[in-house]
């Protein structure tokens, strides 16, 4: 690993430190302390088990999306290498923005598949997961608007605001990139080919690539992209399997709380899970720290008299200790097993 990429994760990892340190601070150690002690070991187990059965069902949505284009993994290949993929997202900054290209050379690696296809197969997993958040949070906001009086929640209406305004900003800039895809493509192979000439000649193990193979390379991605936008049936599996994952990870939410003896509301689970993982773009490994941060603000804006400061994180820190943890101790084997040249089954 480069001297910069060792210094972005110190600093990423070294501002999560600080932010748990200052919401442990918020809630006062002892009392966290004496909350944690209280917290069911079968609920935790719980907990641990839905989280794998969310890997299990974002993998699926994987190795559909893979079948579309005609990359053949097998279903334990595919739950292995989106672990790897959950690896990769949690460790670099900007969550999935970071962690694409290295699940991407995964895949290529693991499936024998060209790279450009590799990533083209878990840009739309990631797109397509966006897809049912949107619509849980907004089935939990419908509901929760006809349970409670607005003056009673305006942080958290503050918060629902802002993943509608953000949803649709997202959407229009994907909207508009996807319309002008091709002159977005004319500008990045402009821009790219004098970059790799440099490289190619400052390093020279790297191998030149002129301008008609970038080119070939970025239409192919695009191309990966329209094979899974142009088949219904396939696109329904994934966006089922993603759904179950979603509904997995708030079960995980439901069940930390139960930990603790707190039976929290579905309403709010619906609602600010979605709404929490928008902190997973910031510049922090996976969003650690920010993701916590999200989710204790909401838990407490909510009109929940059960739910104090210590009972929110403590839930939280059960919650994406899970969410966190697993997928990092996971797919950091598997990252370690493929590189070392290992197949994990490549067949369907």
């Amino acid at each position: 690993m480069r001297v910069d990429d060792l210094r972005t994760t110190a600093i990423g990892f070294g501002s999560v430190i600080i932010i748990f340190a200052a919401l442990f601070a918020f809630v006062g150690v002892d009392e966290l302390i004496a909350t944690v002690r209280t917290a069911n070991p079968q609920y935790i187990v719980l907990v641990v088990g839905v989280t794998l059965m969310w890997l299990f069902s974002w993998s699926v949505s994987l190795h559909t999306v893979l079948q579309t284009l005609d990359v053949h993994l097998s279903y334990i290949g595919s739950f292995f290498v989106f672990a790897g993929a959950m690896f990769s997202n949690n460790v670099t900054p900007f969550g999935q923005a970071g962690g694409e290209p290295i699940t991407a050379y995964l895949i290529s690696k693991t499936a024998d598949a060209e790279y450009e296809t590799s990533l083209a197969a878990i840009a739309s997993v990631d797109t397509l997961n966006l897809i049912p958040s949107i619509s849980i949070a907004l089935i939990g906001v419908g509901y929760f608007m006809t349970e409670i009086a607005l003056g009673s929640r305006s942080n958290i209406v503050i918060g629902v605001t802002s993943v509608v305004i953000l949803t649709s900003i997202i959407l229009t800039i994907g909207y508009t990139a996807w319309r002008y895809r091709y002159n977005i493509e004319h500008r990045v192979v402009n821009a790219f080919t004098p970059i790799i000439h440099w490289f190619a000649n400052v390093v020279p193990p790297l191998p030149d690539t002129n301008k008609t193979e970038v080119e070939s390379r970025i239409e192919g991605f695009f191309r990966a992209i329209e094979r899974v936008a142009a088949n219904p049936r396939q696109l329904a599996v994934a966006l089922s399997a993603s759904t179950i994952g979603w509904i997995c990870q708030m079960t995980a939410l439901w069940l930390a709380f139960r930990a603790i003896g707190i039976e929290l509301r579905t309403t709010f689970i619906l609602i600010i899970v979605p709404i929490a993982t928008i902190a997973g773009v910031t510049p922090l490994p996976g969003g650690a720290g920010g993701i916590e941060t999200v989710l204790v603000f909401l838990l407490l804006s909510a009109p929940l008299p059960s739910v104090t400061e210590a009972i929110a994180v403590t839930a939280v820190v059960i919650f994406r200790g899970a969410i966190y943890w697993v997928p990092v101790i996971l797919g950091g084997g598997v990252v370690a097993w493929i590189s070392s040249g290992a197949n994990i089954g490549s067949h369907s």
